[in-house]
């Protein structure tokens, strides 16, 4: 008897466990798992705890649920299932009852309460907005619409996701950067008018934001509305200071446009207010030498070498140019860059005279590959020629098959036979 007794409560004990199991096992919430490894970055487990969510036969929010799923499809990248799921849970919330939140429960008084000389203080009546159903819904309607131009936009549906913007209401309206990305998507759907027209009802709604006229620089810039361009660049710079990247990029609009005088204006406010940036002093250098004046420019290019070593070629370059080869080499004997080193000291070299100096860096130009370039070998032959030793120069000028210093090259081989003929031909 004592052993059926004791079988008989091992069997109702595994009945209540397996019974308390289950009950556990419906209340986990799958919907607000999936939530947290959402935001945890953990996408696929998200859409396996949905997945259970639905599977579970419990009543879930589908709103919810399909919206969740629009979010992580977006971020997986998987775009048109996105927009799909976005879909879903705008027809989900559609279809939604909405419930009034439950009251919070009055706190409970405890008896010492009753005895207490401490007065009550009556605390204000806050009178409770009364629950609209029908704008929660409208509310969550708009937010799924922000989320699904963007889906859009990334698919480049770009007309679909400004008609995403439009649902979204007043949602849609609510940053700068939405009428930022309204503009773009006009503009990538080729529709330009419109794009400029979003920017400039965004820049009316939210006039302290400089971001929209800096779009509708660049926009300008592109049509090549240059006068209106400026304007837009001016304004923008009123209200936040420019860097030295968005000066060069207004000069260089203004250049393209024939406005080189204004262009040379802008970079030198710019090289007033960035005086550290390097582009800034090689872009005014160049527009400089435009107009003729290589010694400003030289000047420019060495003081942009100051913050950017790789502009020293074109620093040594320029005063090579003018003329000023002793400086010029200074500025070489900085250059890390062994083979440009190498054929701009060769140039500089030619420039002074000094050829024996030439053929003393013949080892470098045959070590950097540099008597593959018939320029080269060119220089080195005209080297041992003017220093009289003619059989090396014969030697390098027999291998240039360049049309033109070929012919240089003929030239100066007959000049080398008359030369070993009557060598007063060649004091």
């Amino acid at each position: 008897m004592l052993k059926k007794i004791i079988t008989l409560s091992f069997v109702l004990f595994l009945t209540y466990s397996l019974q308390a199991n289950e009950a556990e096992e419906q209340t986990i919430n799958h919907m607000e798992i999936a939530t947290i490894m959402y935001y945890d970055g953990k996408y696929d487990k998200a859409l396996e705890e949905l997945q259970q969510a639905k599977d579970s036969h419990t009543k879930i929010e589908w709103d919810k649920y399909h919206n969740m799923r629009g979010l992580i499809f977006l971020k997986n990248e998987n775009y048109q299932a996105s927009i799909d799921a976005f879909k879903k849970a705008i027809i989900a919330t559609k279809q939604k009852s909405y419930e009034p939140p439950v009251e919070e429960k009055p706190k409970r008084e405890y008896l010492f309460s009753v005895f207490s000389e401490k007065k009550k203080v009556e605390e204000p009546i806050v009178k409770k907005p009364v629950f609209d159903p029908e704008k929660v819904r409208k509310d969550q309607i708009e937010e799924i619409n922000i989320y699904l131009s963007q889906a859009y936009y990334k698919a480049e549906q770009y007309l679909n996701a400004v008609h995403a913007l439009d649902a979204a209401g007043e949602k849609g309206r609510a940053s700068a950067s939405l009428f930022t990305l309204r503009a773009e998507c006009y503009w990538k759907a080729d529709q330009k008018g419109a794009a400029i027209d979003a920017l400039s009802r965004g820049a009316k709604i939210f006039p302290k934001d400089a971001t929209l006229l800096k779009q509708k620089f660049y926009y300008f810039a592109e049509l090549k509305l240059y006068q209106a361009a400026i304007a837009a660049a001016k304004a923008y710079m009123q209200k936040m200071p420019a860097n030295a990247q968005e000066y060069i990029s207004l000069a260089q609009m203004l250049q393209s446009g024939g406005e080189s005088e204004e262009a040379i204006k802008v970079l030198e406010e710019a090289k007033l207010k960035s005086p550290s940036s390097a582009k800034v002093h090689i872009l005014l250098g160049h527009y400089y030498n435009q107009k003729e004046m290589p010694h400003v420019t030289a000047d420019l290019f060495e003081k942009g070498s100051f913050y950017d070593a790789k502009y020293l070629k074109e620093a040594a370059e320029m005063y090579r140019r003018n003329g000023e080869l002793a400086h010029a080499l200074y500025l070489n004997s900085m250059m890390t860059d062994k083979e440009e080193k190498t054929k701009q000291k060769v140039a500089i070299y030619i420039g002074k005279g000094e050829f024996e100096k030439i053929i003393g860096v013949k080892d470098a130009l045959d070590r950097y590959g540099l008597l593959k370039n018939d320029n080269m070998r060119y220089a080195l032959a005209y080297a041992y020629y003017m220093v009289k030793d003619y059989e090396s120069a014969e030697e390098h000028l027999k291998k240039i098959e360049d049309d033109e210093l070929f012919s240089k090259a003929t030239v100066i081989r007959k000049n080398i036979e008359k030369c070993r003929s009557n060598s007063l031909e060649c004091i």
